[in-house]
């Protein structure tokens, strides 16, 4: 590589760069940090983000090819890498009070958020089989560790230990497709792959090493049949991580499977036929085992499949339209999952942990303006109009209409309908139940900074749809 080359790399990778070396410079000043004064990783590491967003920014003007090919800046890529900006502090706003009533907040549960974030944005800008594992595994080994941050309790430690023994399979998987991939083919490029398209039908052998490749990264989106390790993970780990994990790397993961399935080699499998299959059966599950969940992170945790699962329908619906459908979904379920997480994570409190649903009978009676924005972010789950989530997966159903697939349509309008039904079971909860007890949440100045912007967010999108469909258009499109 000479130094020109070296120099558009390092130019082109420097909000990573930044981020790395931010949540290295602040695990050293997190043990000079004094106990009470936490507050000031989380600003330290907020401003972090902010740099390398404002970084990212200043790279969009134009498409810049990295590292050999293995790595570029585009639109598709700074889309994402806002979307995990928007995540990440947020995160951090949420895990002001949360980690200290948890007994959390050093400096490396910041320092583990950071590293997740520079798997993510690595994932997004992953031109390469070998660049998107390097990503994957930055972002996988640091959730791992943040699951089983609360060391005291034992379903912490189940779920991480679940989580690492399921997740070394799926990566099993996908590194045994990468290896199929290159042995067949000679590269790991995906624009190199696309070579190895010769004729109908597809060699066998490269048939297979799509569908491990595809089976690996579908375990990272919790979609069926890997999903099993979702709602024991989402239950375990703490609440600030699950709201992450429900939204970050889902968001990364779809990334990556998104690149993967605008290429040439991937199209000529017909592999969008497994990817409906998944989508139906992910919705499905998702949605009917969420109808009998007590706990209302379990329940969030197979909410977040059966998403999962419908923006996996915008996948096979494939093209421009469907990209960027599946793209403006992740934004706006972003938004609305961290606003509900919020809330619960505002529960924890003393005694008190918000984890079960009978815990917000009457909530609308002692807190309305609270019980209005879970109303707020209930309804755009569920997808009722005039909320952001409504229109996120009217567009998603469009682009299926639109590709004629109009049977799948009306499978994810079905499952839709089923899934709405535990959202108003909620809303019935709280609207509906007397008080069974006296609560105080910990709704702090960051934390509700978070919940105004959800809630704006959630609000806006709904009302000005069209504006951030462009948008993920313009970036679906590339370059």
């Amino acid at each position: 590589m000479t130094a020109a080359a070296l120099f558009q790399s390092t130019l082109a990778s420097l909000p990573e760069i930044v981020v790395v070396t931010g949540a290295c410079i602040l695990l050293i000043l997190g043990q000079l940090v004094r106990k009470g004064q936490q507050q000031f990783l989380v600003w330290a590491s907020i401003a972090v983000v902010l740099i390398a967003a404002l970084g990212t920014l200043m790279l969009a003007g134009e498409v810049r090819p990295a590292y050999s090919g293995m790595f570029v800046v585009d639109r598709f890529a700074v889309f994402f890498k806002v979307v995990f900006y928007l995540v990440t502090v947020l995160t951090f706003l949420l895990s002001r009070k949360y980690a200290e009533i948890e007994g959390i907040g050093s400096s490396e549960y910041y320092v583990l958020l950071l590293l997740a974030l520079s798997g993510m944005m690595i994932m997004a800008s992953a031109t390469d089989l070998l660049s998107i594992y390097v990503g994957l595994e930055l972002m996988v080994l640091c959730t791992y560790v943040l699951t089983g941050f609360l060391r005291q309790q034992r379903r912490s430690n189940e779920a991480a230990l679940k989580y690492v023994i399921l997740g070394g399979v799926s990566t099993g998987i996908f590194l045994y497709g990468v290896s199929l991939i290159y042995g067949l083919t000679g590269t790991t490029q995906l624009d190199g792959m696309a070579k190895a398209v010769t004729g109908d039908p597809l060699d066998p052998g490269l048939l297979l090493a799509v569908v491990f490749i595809v089976a690996g990264l579908v375990f990272k989106v919790g979609a069926v049949p890997f999903h099993m390790w979702v709602p024991d993970v989402y239950e375990g780990a703490p609440t600030t991580i699950t709201a992450f994990m429900s939204v970050g790397p889902k968001a990364a993961g779809f990334a990556v499977i998104l690149r993967v399935f605008l290429n040439p080699l991937v199209a000529a499998s017909n592999v969008w036929i497994i990817v409906a299959v998944i989508a139906a059966v992910t919705m499905a599950l998702g949605s009917f085992v969420a109808l009998v969940q007590d706990n209302f992170k379990r329940l969030l945790a197979y909410s977040s499949i059966a998403h999962a699962g419908f923006a996996m329908f915008g996948v096979a619906a494939g093209g421009a339209d469907g990209v960027a459908s599946v793209m403006l979904y992740l934004l706006i379920y972003a938004f609305m999952n961290l606003g509900i997480f919020g809330i619960v994570i505002m529960m924890r409190n003393g005694d008190f942990s918000g984890e079960v649903i009978e815990d917000y009978a009457g909530f609308a009676k002692s807190h309305r303006g609270l019980a209005l924005l879970m109303l707020l972010y209930l309804f755009s789950l569920a997808g009722i109009p005039p909320t952001a989530g409504f229109f996120a997966k009217f567009y998603v159903l469009v682009a299926l209409v639109e590709r004629g697939f109009v049977m799948l349509a009306v499978i994810a309008v079905l499952l839709s309908a089923v899934a709405a039904y535990f959202y108003i079971r909620i809303v019935m909860v709280i609207y509906m139940r007397e008080p069974e007890g006296v609560f105080d949440p910990a709704l702090t100045p960051a934390v509700g900074a978070t919940l105004a912007f959800t809630a704006a967010a959630t609000i806006g999108i709904g009302l000005f749809p069209a504006w951030f469909l462009r948008l993920a258009q313009h970036a679906a499109i590339g370059g």
